[in-house]
């Protein structure tokens, strides 16, 4: 069977569930192509200030809301062992006059919040299969499924992730990168409160981020009355001995790598592993084929910047798709361009210097991590890059 389409979205991670919404909401007639799944994703994102005005929106934030935690304060903290290490510096959400930067949310329970309201969304046709192939045709994209079906789309949109189908039909070569790290996730309850603080160390092998996580009514250990989420970036050898390791000794580690700043720690579950890599293109759309997410960007877990600059995709998509323009594509690369290579190039900069024990490297972190504590204007200004929201009228 072929299929004429306005819009397909293809891709139902949290991504690709969010444009069709985003795009429902804008009017557009969405074909969602994405089996249905039950998440196991065991990670959590923190979603800043500008990406709740989004969900808020869409009628999402009050469900959403409700099994996040809040994030009052960025801590940098430098957990390395070396000659030269910089000073713990604190980012305030009050110093931005905003109560938080954002909360942070179980992936998959966020997933399944989003998987009601496309059910719901009465411009949103949900398709339940894959995209195996896709081609540019002259008047938009043919999208081949696995079970048989054609679509043939006006406007397609590439959610499907790193290893895109979309991407590579419209001709856009990624460059990728490996990083010699794996991320290990984990949840744990622990003793002293969080106090909305998200505590980044930074370490020899990368960042080991601790992020507060809500209750949602669990029975908590004996002793312990809060819960976070952490991501532990190691080198890739030892990832499968944290992954299997017996829960008791992990929040021993656990532990004495946040210095017991939150007291005593329980690991909840056994950890998953994510070997870190990088990812860029120099277009982020051609032929009405638009990228989104990780089929455009992808790089570590480093300043809560990965989904949000995702969200930021859908948004500018969404608005350039509003004005009818005669190029799309064009116009939608000229949007995105800026924010995603200042976005990926920071955040593997900074990922690097963490790595690297290139004395110079070590000077020039802790000066520069000296001076935004010194400075009020540059760590405002700093907290508002982070926000990514500059140009949207943030702080």
């Amino acid at each position: 069977m072929t299929a004429q389409c306005e819009v397909v979205v293809v891709g139902g991670g949290l991504t690709g569930l969010l444009a069709a919404l985003k795009l429902d909401h804008a009017g557009k007639q969405v074909t969602l192509v994405a089996p249905e799944q039950v998440s196991t994703d065991g990670r959590t994102t923190a979603m800043l200030m500008p990406t709740i005005d989004v969900l808020e929106e869409l009628g999402l934030w009050e469900g959403i809301e409700e099994i996040s935690a809040p994030l009052r304060t960025m801590r940098l903290i430098d957990g390395s062992k070396r000659l030269i290490r910089a000073p713990m510096a604190d980012f305030q959400a009050s110093e931005a006059s905003l109560d938080a930067f954002g909360f942070n949310v179980p992936n998959a329970d966020m997933v399944t919040l989003m998987e009601e309201h496309v059910a719901k969304a009465k411009n949103i046709q949900r398709i339940d299969a894959k995209a195996t192939a896709a081609s540019c045709q002259n008047k938009g994209t043919e999208i081949t499924l696995d079970n048989g079906d054609v679509l043939h789309a006006e406007i397609a949109i590439a959610a499907d992730g790193r290893h895109s189908t979309l991407r590579d039909a419209a001709g856009i070569k990624p460059k990728t990168w490996q990083y010699p790290q794996t991320a290990v996730v984990l949840t744990f309850a622990h003793s002293l409160p969080h106090n909305g603080i998200s505590a980044e160390f930074h370490t020899e092998t990368g960042p080991f981020t601790q992020v507060p996580l809500p209750l949602q009514g669990r029975k908590m250990p004996k002793g312990m009355k809060y819960r976070s989420s952490l991501v532990w970036v190691v080198k890739p050898k030892y990832a499968p001995e944290l992954v299997d390791k017996p829960l008791d000794k992990l929040s021993t580690m656990v532990e004495e790598g946040l210095q017991s700043s939150f007291g005593k720690v329980a690991v909840e579950d056994q950890p998953q592993a994510y070997p870190l890599s990088g990812m860029s293109t120099d277009k982020h759309a051609a032929h009405n084929i638009f990228l989104v997410g990780e089929a455009g960007h992808v790089f570590p877990p480093i300043g809560a910047q990965g989904f949000n600059l995702s969200v930021r995709d859908v948004v500018d998509l969404t608005e350039v798709l509003a004005k009818n323009c005669g190029n799309a594509s064009d116009a939608y690369n000229r949007k995105r361009k800026a924010d995603i290579r200042l976005r990926t190039q920071g955040v593997d900069v900074l990922n690097r210097s963490l790595l690297t024990g290139f004395l110079p490297v070590q000077m020039a972190r802790t000066a520069g991590i000296s001076l935004i504590n010194a400075v009020a204007p540059l760590r405002k200004f700093l907290m508002q890059q982070g926000l990514g929201a500059g140009s949207r009228g943030w702080l």
